[in-house]
């Protein structure tokens, strides 16, 4: 596996807890943190979709909006 070539969240800006992405070479698609780089959650360009879209249609901001969750 060559090494990843992680791009920053332009939505981070300067700011700690960045997010950053990365394509490996099956096609997957890699996720981290900078709070914690050695956990890298990986998915599939199709799953990523689904998730990015659920979240601009605010399918998930029940989670934001109640406190005990």
């Amino acid at each position: 596996m060559s090494a990843l070539n992680w791009q920053k969240s332009s939505f981070s800006g300067n700011a700690n807890g960045c997010v950053y992405v990365a394509t490996a070479d099956d096609g997957s698609i890699k996720i981290q943190e900078s709070d914690d780089p050695d956990v890298i959650v990986t998915t599939t360009p199709e799953k990523l979709r689904a998730f990015i879209l659920g979240v601009k249609a605010g399918e998930f901001d029940h989670f934001a909006a109640d406190p005990d969750v």
